[in-house]
C-alpha cells in the first residue's frame, strides 16, 4: 500500500486496490443516466430542447405547441424524464421522445 494517507479499497470488478476517491469517482459515473432526446442527441443539465409535437399538459389547462423552446432543463435520473420550467406552468416534467436538443 502507499503511505499518501489514502484509503485503498477492494474493486471486484478489477480485482485491484483502488484509492478511495477513485473507486467513489468509477461508482458514480456507473450510476449515472443517459438521457437522449427524439432524435438520439445526449441531453445535459441546461440544455435548451424545443418541442417535437404539440402537448396537452394535464392539470395546466394548456398545450404546449410543436416549436416551443424549453430554455433550460434538468435531468430527473430517469432516461426518459426531464424537468423543466415554462412560464405559467409549474413542476412541468417532459417525456425526452418529446423534446429535440437545440
Amino acid at each position: 500500500m502507499s503511505d499518501d494517507g489514502e484509503d485503498y479499497v477492494y474493486d471486484e470488478d478489477s480485482g485491484e486496490w483502488l484509492p478511495a476517491s477513485e473507486m467513489a469517482a468509477k461508482r458514480a459515473e456507473a450510476d449515472r443516466v443517459e438521457v437522449r432526446d427524439a432524435v438520439g442527441n445526449l441531453l445535459a443539465d441546461g440544455d435548451a430542447v424545443t418541442l417535437i409535437k404539440d402537448l396537452t399538459v394535464k392539470g395546466a389547462g394548456q398545450t404546449l405547441k410543436q416549436g416551443t423552446v424549453i430554455p433550460s432543463i434538468r435531468l430527473t435520473g430517469d432516461a426518459q424524464e426531464i424537468d423543466c420550467k415554462y412560464p405559467g406552468i409549474k413542476g412541468l416534467v417532459l417525456r425526452a421522445e418529446f423534446v429535440r436538443k437545440r
